[in-house]
């Protein structure tokens, strides 16, 4: 199939990014896009290269005053397997409350992954978990987690299913809790519901 020649000078700058990467994802791999623009494109470049390392090419073809041509290639068929971080380093150091020390954040992906560090005796509250279930990969540290049957004691490697809508707390032992969630991409809008004290 002959390249795809895309002109985005007249697309409002919002919608310039979703569409390409729009028209780059129909395409089979070996296709290409003819990216026609009015500057070089080096926030795309960069936006490329978070999502697709080495599954893509990228050829300046024209490079004059409000015309840049760059051919954009397909190279594999999907996004490549890549290193996201350690675990160790990330968890390494004194936590002073509860954070996201790590998440997963790519666009099109399908699954959401966040690293919460605890720091000594800290905790979450009881709440009702969302729509989705969540597998729990403790890192490092200890604590309980306290679920409508009773708590649940946790530590370094253990891995834990919490089932959708189910209802669970965190805390964190001593040394303090580090735990990485994985589940299914949820939009934004769904949040987990914390539960009244009068339970």
């Amino acid at each position: 199939m002959p390249d795809v020649t895309l002109d985005v000078r007249e697309i409002p700058k919002p919608q310039r990014h979703p569409k390409i990467f729009g028209t780059f994802d129909s395409l089979d791999v070996g296709e290409a896009i003819i990216l026609i623009n009015d500057h070089d494109p080096r926030h795309l470049h960069d936006e490329f290269d978070e999502r697709l390392p080495g599954g893509y090419g990228w050829d300046y073809l024209v490079r004059e005053k409000r015309d840049y041509r760059i051919r954009i290639s397909k190279t594999t068929a999907a996004p490549p397997p890549r290193l996201l971080g350690n675990t160790a380093e990330l968890t390494d150091g004194p936590v002073d409350a509860a954070g996201v020390a790590w998440k997963l954040d790519f666009d099109g992906r399908g699954l959401d992954s966040n690293l919460i560090r605890l720091a000594p005796g800290g905790g979450i509250d009881t709440h009702r978990g969302a729509e989705v279930d969540v597998l729990i990969h403790v890192v490092a540290g200890s604590g309980t987690v306290g679920t409508e049957t009773g708590d649940v004691a946790v530590s370094a490697g253990d891995l834990l299913w919490l089932p959708r809508r189910s209802e669970r707390s965190f805390t964190a032992g001593p040394d303090g809790l580090s735990y990485l969630t994985v589940h299914t991409h949820r939009e934004p809008t769904l949040t987990i519901e914390p539960l009244g004290t009068g339970r």
